[in-house]
């Protein structure tokens, strides 16, 4: 094709962006998402909106939240490991929405870089489809975009949205919990999506050093996690659907350790004060509820344990960075700890709701 001026035309191509290569993705994402539809999805994969039927419910509050997977794409990246990560976006998603008792309801997700293959592509998106059927949870739509000059070869943005939906008499929003409520932890299975900016400079990983160097000290076997460090970093982020599913009724507040780990997360199920109330703008924070919680109730990890020693990370920086093996935390009556385990019975009992004071509403021992 040639131009006005007889010369080669510019394509959309040459500017890295190919039409034809979009097209044959879209073609291939048809299968991947509708294998995750239920007769709610009244649109595939092509229209510019995904269209979903509510189903019955009475008085039907919408849950929505949205997030990327951080930096643990360099380490995907790094190794052309594609498979899991789709699979980190959506449960860390639906994790966060679950904390209200929320049932996932679908999921869109958006793919940006400049440099990945049909297959690389395919792998995100096939990873996204598994995590939403194992959740019951519909992928309705999304965006895949090619951002030449934005995003260097090899990187890539990976970010997620989902909706869920409660009934307005049945959401759990952490009102009821009181002094001397226990508190139940489900584990984690790694690092989840959190942590991975601090992890890449520990193990000079992701860094954007000679990419053959960093891919062999990912790929270099460490007894004590009795795999490489790649797959460790890889395993990925848990979904607790079926978990909280299973005992909601006898659950008074949730909590999903992600970014912040116990420390900032487990207050977000807390009321305010022991009357429930926010304290005054501007005053300093007097006796209210918080947490304490015992950090020899389970086993840390050997992966932060590795991490702590090669990066010299102080006890206080690694609560306050990484989930230290908790993934999920409940508060519940402790009348009902016995029924809750019986039906989860890898829950542990890692502390109890207390009456503290000054700003840390969390103390760890």
């Amino acid at each position: 094709m040639t131009g006005k001026n007889g010369q080669p035309s510019l394509t959309y191509a040459d500017a890295g962006v190919n039409l034809e290569a979009r097209a044959k993705f879209v073609e291939r994402l048809g299968p991947i998402a509708k294998a995750t539809h239920g007769p709610q999805v009244l649109s595939g994969v092509g229209p510019f909106g995904g269209m979903f039927k509510l189903g019955d419910y009475k008085e039907p509050v919408l849950v929505s939240s949205t997030d990327s997977v951080g930096t643990k794409v360099k380490i995907a990246s790094l190794l052309g490991r594609f498979d899991t990560i789709g699979i980190d976006l959506v449960n860390q998603s639906v994790d966060d929405i679950i904390t209200t008792g929320a049932e996932p309801l679908f999921f869109l997700d958006y793919i940006a870089s400049s440099s990945l293959s049909l297959d690389e592509k395919e792998s995100l998106v096939q990873g996204v489809a598994d995590a939403c059927k194992a959740a019951g949870c519909a992928l309705i739509g999304g965006e895949t975009a090619d951002m030449p000059d934005v995003y260097a070869p090899g990187d890539l943005d990976f970010v997620g949205f989902v909706v869920g939906a409660v009934e307005q008499s049945a959401i759990i929003d952490g009102s009821a919990i009181k002094d001397g409520d226990a508190l139940l932890a489900l584990p984690s299975s790694g690092l989840h999506t959190n942590g991975y900016s601090l992890v890449r400079r520990v193990f000079s990983v992701g860094i954007d050093e000679d990419p053959a160097t960093e891919r062999a000290r990912l790929e270099r076997e460490e007894p004590e996690l009795g795999s490489t460090l790649g797959e460790a970093l890889l395993i990925p982020h848990r979904s607790y659907v079926a978990e909280v599913q299973a005992v909601r009724e006898h659950l008074k507040g949730i909590t999903h350790i992600t970014g912040g780990g116990l420390v900032e997360n487990v207050p977000r199920m807390l009321p305010s004060t022991s009357s429930g109330q926010a304290p005054a703008t501007g005053s300093r924070r007097g006796p209210g509820l918080g947490a304490r919680i015992d950090s020899t109730a389970w086993e840390r990890p050997p992966l932060f344990s590795l991490i702590q020693r090669e990066g010299n990370i102080a006890e206080e920086e690694m609560f306050r960075t990484f989930n230290m093996g908790i993934g999920l935390v409940v508060a519940v009556e402790p009348s009902d700890v016995d029924t809750v385990r019986a039906k989860l019975p890898e829950a542990i009992v890692v502390g109890e709701v207390a009456e503290v004071e000054g700003e840390e509403r969390v103390v760890i021992s």
